[in-house]
């Protein structure tokens, strides 16, 4: 679709308009944002479309799309999505050597669990390998509370947090400020990081990771401008 406005404002219910029009989800409903950095940054996104429309380039605007549209119609089913992340978490699977990679596992992800586990009155099972091992049903039952307590805008931001990382818990403590974006993808990307530290990378993972990189930093900030 080509650019057809000239003028982007928004209005007093954070609501980006196209000439005076309200932006519309592609559900139909207005694309209203909850606070007055996000209306911004995404008012940005539509000011530096070319002469066509890429939503490629508009991140920020496609998870508030996402927030309005699917989110909003039904959040317990998304939320539930995202909180089954906890059966498998990242940090529960561990490497059964060399000593060196498993002390960095241990460095970075105990705490992480340490923090979770005072944060929600929970337990983990953690092992060696990659077998499923499984978690104890009031652990996945805390887990899912602690997700469905947010919003749909945060259930938007969460979700490629998530899903890049592998792990729920680095998804909490990043939505609740007990880390920050760059300890979050550094503890997401230890096995990585050590296999490249090992026999190198080629330059078709490097630009995939890179990808994600950037798919995950357009997460992080659109859960800082809530």
């Amino acid at each position: 679709m080509k650019r057809f406005w000239t003028d982007v404002a928004i209005d007093a219910d954070r609501v980006v308009t196209l000439d005076g029009k309200p932006v519309r989800t592609p559900g139909r409903r207005p694309l209203a944002l909850p606070t007055d950095a996000l209306a911004q940054a995404v008012a940005e996104e539509w000011r530096s479309v070319g002469e066509t429309i890429d939503p490629r380039t508009m991140p920020l605007t496609g998870l508030a799309n996402a927030a309005t549209d699917p989110i909003a119609n039904d959040p317990a089913q998304f939320a539930a999505r995202l909180a089954a992340y906890g059966e498998s978490d990242l940090l529960c699977y561990r490497a059964d050597g060399p000593p060196p990679l498993v002390e960095r596992q241990a460095a970075r992800w105990d705490p992480l669990l340490d923090w979770a586990r005072a944060r929600y009155d929970v337990t983990f099972a953690v092992t060696a390998g990659v077998m499923h091992v499984a978690q104890a049903p009031a652990t996945i039952a805390r887990l899912h509370e602690a997700v469905a307590a947010h919003d749909d805008f945060h259930l938007a931001g969460l979700s490629p947090v998530v899903t890049l990382t592998g792990s729920l818990v680095i998804g909490l403590a990043l939505v609740e400020g007990e880390i920050d974006g760059d300890a979050a993808w550094a503890a997401a990307g230890i096995d990585e990081d050590w296999s490249i530290e090992m026999w190198g990378e080629d330059w078709q993972a490097a630009q995939l990771r890179e990808l994600k990189r950037q798919e995950f930093a357009r997460g992080v900030a659109f859960l800082e401008m809530l």
